[in-house]
């Protein structure tokens, strides 16, 4: 009988796991055995979630602490990885941020810090994992974490900046599986919805919310933890080796009216 769905003994980073759906991913990922690059920037964060990795699921862990915008940091974050494991099969660049504002006030620095963060630090980390360990491996996966605002506009909450940058990461996966193909590496986006989170319940719980849902999103909810696992599971997988360049929403609908 065949696990299409294990990742036992592979590798894979995931970034922004500090929190949220970084952590929920990465415990994903170890249920089927694989062993975890813990990454965000508070070292005492990620310390935590990769013991709590290891002992539930019984895999390896390694955190590191860094910051995605500065180029060194994510090269030796790459190399700290591969010293200790000696490869990396799977990325799921999922470090982000989020300026709300009217379009009209948004700051140049809100919005450089937006494409800082969430378009250019994910190349940065795809392009050192490619370089350092999937093209030489001839073997890899890469799952982009955009949103499904990388995919539409939103009248509720003005947040222009993450619009551009998601829909980059949309179209920068695209680029990427283009022409990494012939390396044997996939690369693919996760377009989210609204998700329960620690930092978002109490928005999602308000009225204005709860009404939003009903009138917006076909299931008539937001996304509770573990909905986007499979999702990740699913990409990460070695039997999905035919699946580059699609952009997956998980968004109750919410993309498709």
């Amino acid at each position: 009988m065949k696990n299409y769905f294990d990742l036992k003994g592979q590798v894979a980073i995931v970034t922004g796991c500090s929190s949220g759906l970084g952590v929920q991913m990465a415990k994903a990922l170890a249920n089927q055995g694989a062993n975890i690059v813990v990454v965000a920037r508070r070292k005492n964060l990620i310390e935590e979630v990769a013991a709590d990795i290891s002992a539930t699921f019984g895999v390896e862990t390694l955190p590191v602490a860094c910051d995605i915008t500065d180029t060194a940091a994510v090269e030796a974050m790459v190399d700290a990885a591969l010293a200790k494991f000696g490869r990396i099969d799977v990325l799921i660049n999922n470090a982000g941020t989020g300026a709300v504002g009217p379009a009209e006030d948004i700051t140049d620095d809100q919005f450089h810090h937006e494409m800082q963060i969430d378009l250019f630090g994910s190349f940065k980390v795809a392009r050192a994992v490619a370089k350092k360990a999937m093209i030489p491996a001839k073997y890899g996966r890469v799952i982009n974490i955009a949103s499904m605002y990388g995919l539409v506009g939103n009248k509720i909450a003005g947040s222009a900046p993450y619009h551009a940058a998601k829909g980059g990461v949309v179209n920068l996966t695209r680029a990427l599986a283009a022409e990494w193909g012939k390396y044997g590496i996939t690369v693919n986006s996760i377009c989210p919805g609204y998700f329960y989170t620690p930092l978002t319940t109490e928005t999602l719980n308000s009225d204005f919310f709860q009404q939003n849902a009903k009138t917006m999103i076909p299931e008539e909810r937001y996304g509770h933890e573990g909905e986007l696992d499979t999702a990740a599971i699913f990409l990460a997988s070695p039997a999905s080796s035919y699946v580059t360049g699609v952009q997956l929403a998980v968004d109750g609908g919410y993309t498709c009216m």
